[in-house]
């Protein structure tokens, strides 16, 4: 074979294992029919809210007192489940899917703001009737959750904060919105289970925690239609704010909850709330790490029970 040949040869061949490679790893949004016979546990949980479709579960006595959870990124209403449970006996439990979260469809005003999630919040709460509820966040949840009790304390009773995003961190500023890495963008062509399950393991404190079911909807739900999209969007407009003068203003009592063994949120960062919200007061989960309401949820939820009493 000439050298031209060989070359000609070669690149063919380089090509063709190219192609293979992004056959393999292509992964393409589910089917929602299917999605929603898996995840749907009533058809009724799916509402009009705002112009947009939100899927939510109300579950307790309505006429108890009122909780509402707001989950973390790449999270689904799912996460809460184990507390849901817990606390629907004595209270009013609401569990929402963010837009473009779970089987949430995508905000068509294209707006995945912290402000635009608190407008949402204040139009589901003015849809079931609640004038007042304590909030429960977790993670960029818990970001929304403090900025809402911050701006709105006639709407809130008690704050109860899961590991809460809103301090910077590397590769944040205040002020500005982040760079998305070009790793994250790939994320919408390119999510094959294994290299999910990767970057979910550190979030948990003992990664065995992360079973295989619990790896398949957490990878089930980012492929809802228009889901990766939507994480990307609510990446590039994340702009933080200095949060101390708005955790300052809190007037709930509050409660954190927080892994020691956090690696996404470090647990340090708890301190800052400590010292920023006056009524304040911490629960610390040694081994434990970014999601207690998995991972250690009968004990995590002890301690939320007897606070929101």
């Amino acid at each position: 074979m000439k050298p031209r040949s060989k070359r000609y040869a070669w690149m063919a061949g380089t090509a063709l294992l190219v192609l293979l490679g992004a056959y393999w790893l292509w992964t393409p949004d589910q089917d929602l029919p299917s999605l929603e016979a898996r995840y749907l546990a009533a058809p009724g949980d799916l509402v009009e809210l705002d112009g947009m479709r939100l899927h939510l579960r109300d579950s307790g006595p309505k006429n108890a007192p009122a909780v509402i959870m707001v989950h973390g990124f790449g999270g689904s209403l799912h996460s809460w489940e184990p507390w849901a449970r817990a606390l629907s006996s004595n209270h009013r439990v609401i569990r929402f899917d963010l837009p473009g979260c779970g089987l949430t469809a995508p905000d068509p005003s294209g707006d995945y703001t912290d402000a635009r999630s608190m407008q949402l919040l204040i139009a589901l709460m003015d849809r079931l009737g609640i004038a007042r509820a304590s909030i429960v966040g977790h993670s960029i949840g818990g970001r929304i959750a403090w900025t809402f009790a911050a701006t709105h304390p006639e709407r809130v009773d008690k704050l109860v904060l899961v590991a809460p995003d809103g301090f910077a961190s590397p590769g944040f500023e205040y002020g500005r919105a982040p760079e998305v890495p070009f790793s994250a963008e790939l994320m919408r062509f390119v999510l094959p289970k294994p290299l999910l399950r990767m970057s979910l393991e550190p979030a948990y404190g003992n990664p065995t925690f992360l079973s295989d079911d619990l790896t398949t909807r957490y990878h089930d739900l980012m492929l809802a239609p228009g889901s990766r999209d939507a994480l990307l969007a609510r990446m590039r407009q994340t702009t933080l704010v200095d949060p101390i003068p708005l955790l300052q203003r809190i007037q709930a009592p509050t409660l954190l909850v927080w892994g020691e063994a956090d690696a996404m949120i470090p647990y340090a960062n708890s301190g800052d709330y400590l010292k920023a919200i006056p009524h304040a007061k911490r629960v610390s989960l040694p081994g434990v790490g970014h999601l207690p309401q998995e991972e250690a949820a009968d004990e995590s939820i002890a301690a939320v029970r007897d606070f929101l009493k």
